[in-house]
């Protein structure tokens, strides 16, 4: 590997987590409870019955936590930030004592040379805004920047990395179209609404960072490439629907200021055609897109699948994780080459990317051999650095996740770390894709280099 391929040294190396699949601890020290508090403890919801009332103990062990990222050699985190165990009602009174654990977790961060990248919003609403509606009030736009506003007066002075949203898109069809998860709904009219006022809130929290902030805040969408199953015409059609369900659904309206021709199509009578004034407010520049890939999506026209009608056509001969998604580096490389032909050059983050395969709920001895997840690593940071030769400013990946943790609605059935844990001890114990990923980073990409061991 030429020198000038390696990553360059300013590039991001981090992982991501978020509050409820880590912290545990979710009404500690004056928090309110969150819709997933509510979902998790609604008999059926979750896998197993399980909750987050503990998940990973990070609101107690985060100490812990940040010496490993030392380890690992990383240069960011990715965390988010329990909007209830701020403001326990939403909105009005803030709970100092939850403001001061996320103080204390960025400080411990910057002590050990560790950029902390804070996402405002990663699926846990307040259970009080909810009783007010939630997504599908729009004030909720008005309620999220006022958040916002306490959180980049507390820490922007140490944060310079921001995000606003985490995947608006799962929230929307998990949570009010599918209903699995929170908070649950099964609604065609509800979900275009929601993502409206996604959107909505999206731009007043970053209106708000311009009149208080000092540095980044951008938004972080999943994307997943959309192939056709074949040149038919009805396929061809189906997976443009699906590629506008999924795809543009949040990303025109930010960078183009409409939404795009297809959304009409999907939702029918339940399409809330917004007026053009929300747009020019929901257009506000940002500083830089955070992309979270897992896989692509080959599409078949499927009348029965509602809203798209469109389908997704299993490989045969491929790999999947336990999540039963395609294993399809090339998919990354296709994305970033496709976000920046259809929106500029707007800087991006990888700011998820990982896999859940079989890990033992116990491990004995200091380290646990994972060979898929290594193997997932090296071809989706080479689809990263092929997305570079191309001239896509990449300025930064981080790895999902950090640690095992809770992972939604599936419970602790499935495994994304970097670290396993071992959830009845709270053990954290190194993968070899963690010792990977370390020396990736250690030699700005080198070793990815095929044939090539962790040292």
């Amino acid at each position: 590997m030429s020198p000038d391929s390696r990553f360059p040294r300013s590039f991001l190396w981090g992982a991501a987590t978020s509050a409820y699949q880590v912290e545990g601890s979710p009404l500690a020290d004056g928090a309110g409870p969150s819709i997933w508090q509510r979902f998790a403890h609604t008999p059926g919801r979750v896998r197993g019955g399980d909750t987050g009332d503990v998940a990973c103990d990070h609101y107690r062990r985060f100490e812990e936590d940040v010496r490993w990222m030392r380890e690992l050699g990383l240069n960011a985190y990715r965390f988010s930030v329990s909007w209830s165990r701020v403001l326990p009602e939403g909105t009005g009174r803030v709970n100092q004592r939850g403001l001061d654990f996320y103080r204390r977790l960025v400080d411990a961060l910057l002590s050990a040379g560790i950029q902390p990248a804070v996402t405002l919003y990663h699926w846990d609403l307040p259970a009080a805004l909810d009783d007010r509606g939630g997504w599908l009030n729009r004030d909720v736009a008005e309620w999220f920047a006022e958040y916002a506003s306490v959180l980049f007066g507390a820490l922007d002075d140490r944060v310079e990395m921001w995000a606003t949203l985490n995947e608006p898109w799962v929230v929307t069809d998990g949570g009010y179209l599918t209903g699995d998860l929170a908070p649950g709904h099964r609604n065609l009219f509800e979900a275009p609404r929601a993502a409206h006022n996604l959107l909505r809130a999206h731009a007043s929290a970053v209106q708000a960072y311009r009149a208080q902030g000092q540095h980044r805040i951008g938004l972080v969408v999943n994307l997943e490439p959309k192939d056709p199953a074949s040149g038919q015409p009805e396929d061809l059609a189906a997976t443009a629907r699906a590629d506008a369900y999924m795809n543009r659904q949040f990303l025109d309206p930010v960078f183009l200021g409409r939404s795009p021709e297809e959304m009409r199509e999907i939702f029918g009578a339940a399409w809330p055609d917004p007026p053009a004034a929300d747009f020019d407010h929901i257009r506000q520049p940002i500083d830089f897109l955070g992309i979270n890939y897992y896989t692509r999506s080959v599409t078949c026209a499927d009348p029965a699948a509602r809203p798209v009608g469109a389908g997704r056509v299993r490989q045969p001969r491929h790999a999947y994780t336990e999540t039963d998604w395609e294993v399809y580096p090339a998919g990354l490389t296709q994305t970033l080459l496709g976000v920046r032909q259809r929106y500029g050059d707007i800087p991006l983050y990888v700011t998820e990317n990982g896999a859940a395969f079989y890990d033992p709920p116990t491990v004995e001895g200091d380290e646990l051999a994972d060979p898929l997840r290594v193997a997932y690593l090296r071809t989706h940071l080479q689809a990263v650095q092929e997305a570079r030769r191309h001239g896509v400013d990449v300025r930064g990946y981080f790895a999902w996740s950090l640690l095992d943790n809770f992972e939604w609605s599936h419970g602790y059935s499935k495994r994304f770390g970097l670290l396993h844990v071992d959830f009845e001890t709270q053990r954290r114990t190194p993968k070899a894709s963690a010792r990977f990923y370390a020396e990736v980073i250690r030699s700005r990409g080198e070793a990815l280099l095929e044939g090539r061991l962790p040292a």
